[in-house]
């Protein structure tokens, strides 16, 4: 399976202004949080990369995703019908080929050489089927994220079989329905913000359009679980999720602190600490 399509949707009305937001990247370089999104797309061996975005919004991304904006496609989600729809409308992109999807108000701190998306890429190469990134999560962060339930997949530690998928399910409903092997209490297998798809689910997604009502990517995702093998898989990595509060401010610190200027920043943080404690 080869995957060399990539698709960012960031297209939500609570979404669209946080890929510009600015951040020092840890070459210390000051680059917008979609030009490092569309740089997590590119290491992971993505040749194309489409990004879906709300009408009008085009060349402003275009703009901030310098150097890498001349070679962005760009299609429009011209009504908020939600983030299914969203990953829809890149099917024309996509066609007949497996694809990596990425949000865009999530960064990634891969803990080894390859990028998170370059893990994860490799991972559905190796398996050739669909696989989620998931970082095992507290219950307190479940109204943030959608979380898989399944089991482990043979002796491949860090690798699940996924039975069902639900978005921001409350704790009860998790403990009920999505207990996974292996994790701790009270913590759960949640999305990266990162996926490779098979052609399978945007079959999905168009059976949805036809009869007029989409459903959720959750439910999609595990409509999907039960047509073919959907794996979920846990990265060597971190994701920040810069849209909610301080988000952004603890995506850059996450950054700053595994640079080369570590020892500086953590100088900076000292001394703040110090001025504030009199």
């Amino acid at each position: 399976m080869d995957v060399k399509k990539a698709v960012i949707t960031a297209a939500g009305p609570s979404q669209r202004t946080l890929p510009l937001q600015k951040l020092v990247d840890r070459d210390g370089e000051t680059k917008t949080a979609l030009a490092i999104i569309v740089e997590e797309a590119l290491n992971s061996g993505a040749e194309e990369i489409c990004v879906v975005v709300h009408p009008g919004d085009e060349e402003a991304y275009r703009t901030a995703a310098e150097p890498h904006g001349k070679r962005l496609q760009f299609v429009a989600q011209e009504k908020p019908l939600g983030y299914s729809h969203a990953v829809w409308c890149a099917h024309e992109f996509t066609g007949s080929e497996p694809f990596l999807l990425l949000v865009g108000d999530h960064l990634y701190l891969s803990q080894e050489a390859r990028s998170s998306a370059r893990q994860l890429v490799e991972v559905a190469k190796a398996e050739a089927c669909s696989v989620s990134a998931v970082q095992a999560t507290h219950e307190s962060k479940l109204p943030y994220y959608g979380a898989a339930g399944g089991r482990l997949a043979g002796n491949h530690k860090g690798l699940y079989i996924i039975s069902e998928v639900l978005e921001k399910p409350t704790p009860t409903v998790a403990e009920q329905r999505l207990i996974v092997p292996g994790l701790r209490a009270g913590h759960y297998l949640c999305f990266f913000g990162m996926h490779v798809l098979t052609p399978a689910l945007m079959e999905l997604l168009a059976a949805e359009v036809e009869a007029g009502k989409m459903v959720g990517l959750s439910h999609t995702l595990t409509n999907l679980a039960n047509r073919e093998r959907y794996l979920a898989c846990e990265l060597r990595g971190r994701r920040f999720d810069i849209g909610l509060k301080y988000g952004l401010l603890t995506a850059q610190l996450a950054l700053a602190l595994s640079s080369p200027a570590r020892a500086e920043v953590l100088a900076g943080i000292v001394e703040l600490l110090a001025q504030e404690a009199h």
